[in-house]
């Protein structure tokens, strides 16, 4: 399809053009027979001789569908290429449309712990915890389908796990609405403005206590240890493969595959370094979790600036990947929307408000190592993140400047000062922050900490003999 010449000649349309794009691309698709339901049409006939055995209609659809996902995202660009499972590898997750055919779950809480994954002539008996809340909450909804998921486990020891080191979970996709905790059902009322940085959090709500936070700060001790542990691979896999690399520790390119060779002691390596990337997955999932609600208890009409994560991957990728702001903000997204609040997105390039000084009105550019803004009409010297999000804490909708008047900034000033106090005494102590704080420790601050550290002189004993006498060495 996007080899035809019609392909380009869509292309070349201008996109103010949105409906003749969209009626060519469309014929485009058509002509190829490149939908989901096309291949929904071809999962049928590809159902033969053993795969049919096990894969029903239902499930090879979603498979069909998944696999339709993966080619779009290449077809309009947002992907590169389409990444294959391998036979060995396999694929972690299978799911069905229904609950009535093919892959479904039964409950019957008569009959042992109440539930039966059913798979073709399989009956597999499930283990729940009827005692938590969640369980329960979901188990009174109507199930509308089921996804079984495969995950590695640390070991073939490990609780749970098989021969492979593999753990299987069932997934129920219900309907109604999630459980919601009882600290967690009444938000709060303020309006917050919120700047997302990729390794700090500025929060001002309009009355609460503002904030400035280091973002997922706990998980850097298992980032160190996965590095660790990406050395010892990387040190192993050499020692295993030494052909494989040419006089200067590079991997050899030209033709061909280059074969690897993977050591008992470097797949046990590997084993572990799976096992901390899932920890440190968990646990910053559970800090996205805690921050998020801590937000939603202050307020639950919130604005931030809409971002392009990806963008930020080219130039801050380690502490991109380490922190997950994207999957932030999608975490306060859900949250928000459980509680009944709206969370806003404006359009960074048209308000510009890291920029903008809402006493003179005026915008002043700004290097990124610039972190306070300070004014020639006498506003400042303030934390540039913080004043940031109080500008959008301030910002109606369609608008791209805030309305503030003097009354209003006399009153968030203190907040905002306060913050910078409390941090600048922190860092006075001795804790770490980023530089994009703008905040470091005081040369006084320092040079008495170093005076601390210092390993105190202890005076060199001499040896005592029995009589008491010191010794001669005789």
């Amino acid at each position: 399809m996007r080899n035809d010449p019609a392909w380009n000649k869509a292309r070349a349309l201008p996109r103010s053009h949105k409906q003749q794009r969209a009626q060519a691309f469309s014929a485009l698709r058509k002509k190829y027979h490149f939908s989901e339901y096309e291949l929904h049409e071809y999962a049928k006939l590809a159902r033969v001789s053993w795969i049919a055995d096990h894969i029903e209609s239902t499930m090879a659809q979603t498979l069909a569908t998944r696999a339709y996902q993966a080619v779009n995202r290449v077809c309009v660009g947002k992907a590169t290429r389409v990444r294959f499972r391998s036979k060995g590898r396999g694929i972690d997750s299978v799911e069905g449309k229904r609950n009535d055919v093919g892959l479904r779950f039964v409950c019957d809480p008569n009959a042992g712990d109440g539930g039966f994954l059913i798979w073709n002539q399989e009956v597999i008996p499930a283990i729940i915890d009827w005692g938590d809340p969640v369980v329960q909450h979901g188990m009174r909804h109507p199930i509308k389908y089921v996804r079984l998921v495969r995950r590695k486990a640390s070991s073939p020891q490990a609780q749970g796990a098989d021969k492979d080191s593999n753990r299987y979970s069932v997934q129920l996709v219900l309907e109604g609405h999630a459980f919601v905790k009882p600290k967690h059902e009444e938000g709060g009322k303020d309006t917050i403005g919120l700047d997302i940085g990729p390794s700090t959090l500025a929060l001002v709500p309009r009355r609460a206590k503002a904030d400035l936070v280091t973002f997922c700060q706990e998980l850097s001790p298992n980032a160190s240890k996965k590095r660790r542990l990406q050395r010892k691979m990387d040190r192993q896999r050499r020692a295993t493969n030494p052909n494989n690399y040419d006089e200067k520790g590079r991997v050899k390119k030209g033709k061909g595959r280059l074969k690897w060779r993977e050591s008992k002691r470097y797949q046990a390596t590997r084993r572990q370094h799976a096992t901390t990337e899932r920890r440190l997955a968990a646990h910053r999932k559970s800090l996205h979790g805690h921050l998020a609600h801590r937000i939603a208890s202050v307020g639950t009409t919130i604005t931030i600036e809409k971002t392009s994560f990806k963008g930020w991957q080219k130039q801050y990728g380690r502490s991109i990947g380490l922190r997950a702001p994207g999957m932030f903000v999608a975490h306060l997204t859900r949250i928000v929307a459980k509680t009944g609040g709206t969370l806003r997105e404006v359009s960074a390039y048209q308000t510009k408000l890291s920029q903008y000084c809402q006493k003179s009105g005026q915008y002043h550019k700004k290097p990124r190592s610039q972190r306070w803004h300070r004014c020639e009409c006498g506003l400042g010297p303030v934390q540039r993140d913080l004043y940031s999000a109080f500008l959008i804490a301030y910002l109606e909708p369609e608008q791209t400047t805030p309305s503030i008047t003097q009354h209003v900034w006399e009153g968030a000033e203190p907040r905002l000062q306060a913050v910078m106090e409390d941090l600048q005494q922190r860092a006075n102590e001795g804790e770490p922050f980023p530089r994009s704080m703008g905040v470091s420790a005081s040369s006084k601050a320092a040079r008495a900490r170093a005076r601390r550290l210092k390993s105190p002189a202890y005076l060199h004993q001499e040896p005592v003999s029995p009589s008491g006498e010191a010794g001669n060495g005789g």
